[in-house]
């Protein structure tokens, strides 16, 4: 499993484990799976899917190491 922290300026969006995560990164769309090697990302507009939970952003960064994702992001506006 990877613990996963998802946080905005203001608040927290998502704290917990996850299964999986899928992010819309710089290079393009990328999957994290337990295990996966250590990245440093910027995030563009999109969607971060953790597991079956979808968080709509702006922008944002996002480090994976040693089975921990934290991702800093601007949420979508309304």
């Amino acid at each position: 499993m990877l613990d996963v922290v998802i946080v905005t300026p203001q608040r927290v969006l998502f704290s917990g484990q996850a299964g999986q995560v899928i992010v819309p990164g710089a290079q393009g769309v990328f999957e994290i799976l337990p295990f996966h090697r250590p990245i440093v990302s910027l995030l563009l507009p999109g969607l971060v899917v953790v597991d079956d939970q979808a968080i709509p952003i702006s922008r944002g960064v996002i480090k994976v190491a040693f089975n921990a994702v934290t991702a800093i992001v601007e949420p979508e506006s309304s």
